[in-house]
């Protein structure tokens, strides 16, 4: 039988506590839809003992029509001193009403004695009798043994004296947890496998759904190897794990499930998803960062958009003949995409590859490949840079191939800026005039900025024609000076990223001044826009 991992993802407690990360009820409510989606198994939601929004969450909670994952509370072990029942977060853990229920413990001997100030026969009795209530009010615990493997480096027998406390009072999961992100992966299965070859705690951990044994691992990135840890710790017996599906956390981050998972179920044969839910995660990654309100990495493992990308010539011409030959998985496995980067270093493979998306008959050693390889090489050495910009690159192609045909012309446009004194607003407007299908449309419209006035404007006059432009907006808008040399008249680059809340495309415009680069880089987008959604709508190519 396929070996079981339960994931835990905690991005709605774990990954909150990131920086630049704050999520509303409503955010944590979305994330939660979509983690499910996905077919996590478990979404710590969050301590509803530490703050309202929590509680609140929690309660709306209750109303959600979960298919797969099952919501977590967090918490810690009862306070020093005070018995079980008389302990306010303990009751709040009680309060969210989930069925599973995730605890912290000490296993550092230092954070007993230093940060709780008690004792170490104190700590082990808050970790036993913590779990033991829990258990008696007829919830699953699990059990995070925190700092377990500074712990165990430290004090050994103190270490796994604590996850023998939670495993006898009943735990039913005990995760071993680097909370600092300093472990390495030899460190972590030796930790591991001493926790395991604890005989009460071999003993007392009971099977759970054809887990086994369960002992998980929750691993930080301050060294860069959560990935690493967690697989180390799976290939010694771990079968559960925790992290967030996109490495945000504390400090470094936690453990990337984006990235961990595709190797789990790929490389390891492990199930961690529903079958079928793999292909959803590029799709269920960018979904989780929109909520989050942060960029998907564009490097990331598996969901990236440079995870299957190709720029050298000789990388495209060997994924061609055979994909294995430089990509280590089908990038469809995980609902990702390939992609060929334009560039003086592609190769006419490359090009063509790209070239048969809007002409299927064009070979490599078709005429317009060559040309195109020329123009390519001439257009970068002016600056110009399509690796990054695929919008203008298919725009280039349609050229080369007699297959464009401008959707709408600027006869004019100007723009300018006010920065008046005192605490007036400074602003920019700009003014274009365009033609359309022998029509003229003029139109105005102010922004923050030159750049945002003349998008304004342009879109505003070309709505009469195209209202679908109504959806577009800019994701991002990046000026890269190409030559230092000349100061402030060098050439500029301008790459905008666009979206119209689907699809997302990438348009660049090259000059000395910057914002006619950024005219030519929006006159781009549009384009791309507008010619896509004909083809598409009317099923034929341009």
């Amino acid at each position: 039988m396929t070996a079981q991992v339960e994931v835990l993802d905690t991005t709605l407690r774990d990954g909150a506590q990131g920086e630049g990360i704050s999520f509303s009820v409503q955010d944590k409510l979305e994330l939660t839809r979509a983690l499910d989606e996905l077919g996590i198994a478990l979404i710590e939601a969050g301590n509803p003992g530490s703050n309202p929004k929590d509680l609140e969450f929690f309660r709306r909670a209750r109303e959600l029509p979960l298919e797969n994952a099952r919501l977590c509370a967090f918490g810690a072990t009862r306070k020093k001193g005070l018995p079980c029942g008389e302990d306010p977060q303990l009751k709040s853990l009680l309060d969210a009403d989930t069925e599973t229920v995730v605890i912290f413990g000490k296993s550092w001997d230092l954070h007993v004695t230093e940060i709780l100030r008690t004792s170490l026969k104190e700590n082990l009795d808050m970790i036993a009798e913590t779990v033991a209530f829990l258990k008696a009010e007829g919830r699953r615990v699990i059990y995070d043994a925190e700092h377990f493997f500074d712990g165990w480096l430290g004090n050994a027998e103190y270490a796994l004296a604590s996850v023998r406390a939670a495993a006898e009072s009943g735990a039913d999961t005990i995760v071993l947890c680097d909370t600092n992100g300093g472990a390495f992966p030899d460190t972590v299965k030796d930790g591991l496998r001493a926790a395991e070859e604890t005989a009460a705690l071999a003993a007392a951990l009971s099977p759970l759904e054809g887990l086994g044994g369960v002992v998980g691992i929750h691993a930080h990135n301050d060294g860069g190897l959560a990935a690493a840890n967690s697989i180390a710790a799976l290939q010694s017996g771990a079968r559960h794990v925790q992290g967030t599906l996109l490495g945000f956390g504390e400090r470094c981050g936690n453990t990337c499930l984006a990235a961990l998972i595709p190797s789990v179920e790929l490389k390891l044969g492990m199930s961690c998803l529903p079958q079928g839910k793999l292909r959803r995660l590029s799709e269920i990654s960018r979904a989780v960062a929109e909520i989050a309100n942060v960029a998907l990495p564009e490097e990331m493992p598996y969901v990236g958009s440079h995870a299957f990308s190709h720029k050298a010539g000789m990388h495209a011409d060997g994924i061609l003949k055979l994909r294995r030959s430089f990509e280590h998985i089908d990038p469809a496995l995980v609902g990702n995409d390939r992609h060929f980067l334009m560039s003086e270093v592609g190769g006419r493979s490359a090009i063509a590859e790209r070239a048969k998306k809007i002409d299927p008959a064009v070979t490599r050693d078709h005429p317009v490949i060559a040309a195109l390889a020329a123009r390519l090489k001439e257009l970068e050495a002016a600056g110009w840079a399509f690796d990054g910009a695929d919008g203008s690159f298919e725009l280039l192609v349609r050229r080369e191939l007699g297959r464009h045909k401008p959707l709408f012309e600027i006869l004019a446009y100007r723009v300018g800026s006010e920065h008046p004194t005192g605490e007036a607003i400074a602003c920019s407007h700009a003014w274009v005039k365009v033609w359309v299908d022998g029509q003229d449309e003029i139109a105005a419209a102010e922004g923050n900025g030159p750049v945002n006035a003349l998008d304004g404007a342009l879109r505003r006059a070309l709505f009469r024609f195209y209202p679908e432009l109504a959806k577009v907006r800019l994701e991002d808008f990046k000026v890269r000076v190409i030559d230092g040399t000349a100061a402030t008249a060098a050439k500029v680059r301008v790459l905008i990223q666009s979206t119209d809340g689907q699809d997302h495309w990438s348009t660049v415009g090259v000059s000395e001044d910057i914002i006619d680069a950024s005219r030519a880089a929006l006159v781009d987008s549009i384009e791309y826009k507008l010619i896509g959604d004909i083809e598409r709508k009317f099923k034929v190519y341009l």
